[in-house]
């Protein structure tokens, strides 16, 4: 009921000390408020009570009444209407090019690289609602999995669903991820592009250079930023399959194509990220969040509308009516 009730002037609550000490002032000084005479005896009149006498403090308790009611007044109590108007930009369109390779289920980041990956881009997607996202998957070859579209329901089924097969060629084709990439932003006319490229090996199959691949991307405005994932020396990686269908796994040493990435990150005007663990992957994503930021204009209506009035008034009301019985009912009693 009142959770739009503000006052204007709450600094005037505070007078509402001086209501105990009118008060006290009133039980003390009530005595000397009406005539005193002075008589040896009153045995000669019949005494005979006034019910004027015991209603006369009625008078006092309108007048604190309405002073209380004008201290409220002057704290001008009103209700606020709030409402709100947003107009976004365009926003940014964002490519996300995930690595499905087998050495993404090595268990150097909980439960493996590739878990780790589509729960932190889960939450990624769910921080951006003004932006169209777009999924591309690649290992020895690349596709699309999802366009950019601005429906995140459908690229949250589509990430969630991401798993390593066999029906991609083996291998990691950077420079074909990259391409397919670029090639679902090239048309895009958002005011931003952008690309996070994450992988965990080097360049070993496909048919595009990633450096051909990264001067498009340059071409057509595409900003990338690329992710290495995986610790640093050794990790416990898939080495190969056993008769029962699952992936045997030994350690192998960690080998990340750094400069290339970094290469690719700073031709396209991006930055390149390293991920040793769970938590720098996440803190990664985060600041990717924070350097694309899409511009929201919000603009807010205030509606107000002022209370005091029938508090003012009522007031008012008290005090005239208190000097109403003053200067008739109670003008003069014994």
């Amino acid at each position: 009921m009142f959770a739009n009730f503000t006052f204007e002037n709450p600094e005037f609550f505070w007078l509402f000390i001086l209501l105990p000490v009118a008060i006290a002032w009133y039980f003390w000084k009530r005595n000397l408020q009406t005539p005193a005479l002075r008589m040896s005896s009153i045995q000669g009149f019949k005494a005979k009570s006034s019910i004027l006498a015991k209603l006369r403090p009625v008078l006092f308790i309108l007048r604190i009444l309405a002073l209380a009611l004008l201290i409220v007044a002057l704290a001008r109590p009103r209700t606020v209407d709030v409402s709100t108007r947003t107009n976004s930009t365009q926003g940014i369109d964002i490519v996300m090019a995930i690595d499905v390779s087998a050495s993404m289920l090595a268990r150097d980041l909980q439960p493996n690289r590739l878990e780790a990956t589509k729960a932190v881009g889960e939450e990624f997607i769910k921080g951006r609602p003004s932006d169209r996202i777009g999924l591309v998957l690649y290992s020895g070859e690349s596709f699309t999995k999802t366009p950019i579209t601005s429906d995140k329901s459908v690229v949250l089924r589509a990430l969630e669903d991401v798993e390593f097969n066999n029906i991609l060629e083996s291998g990691t084709a950077i420079g074909s991820g990259l391409a397919t990439s670029v090639n679902r932003l090239k048309d895009s006319k958002a005011e931003s592009k952008v690309i996070i490229l994450l992988t965990d090996g080097v360049n070993n199959s496909g048919f595009i250079d990633p450096k051909v691949a990264s001067e498009l991307a340059k071409e057509f405005g595409i900003k990338v930023y690329t992710i290495g994932v995986g610790t640093n020396g050794m990790a416990l990686t898939p080495v190969g399959i056993a008769a029962n269908g699952r992936f045997q796994f030994g350690n192998r040493q960690v080998e990340i194509d750094e400069d290339l990435l970094k290469q690719i990150a700073d031709e396209t005007g991006g930055k390149y990220f390293r991920a040793t663990n769970n938590e720098k992957l996440e803190d990664i994503y985060d600041e990717i969040d924070q350097l694309e930021k899409t511009e929201i204009e919000e603009f807010k209506y205030t509606n107000y509308d002022e209370k005091f009035r029938p508090f003012a008034l009522l007031a008012g009301a008290l005090l005239l009516f208190e000097l109403l019985l003053r200067y008739t009912l109670f003008r003069s009693f014994i």
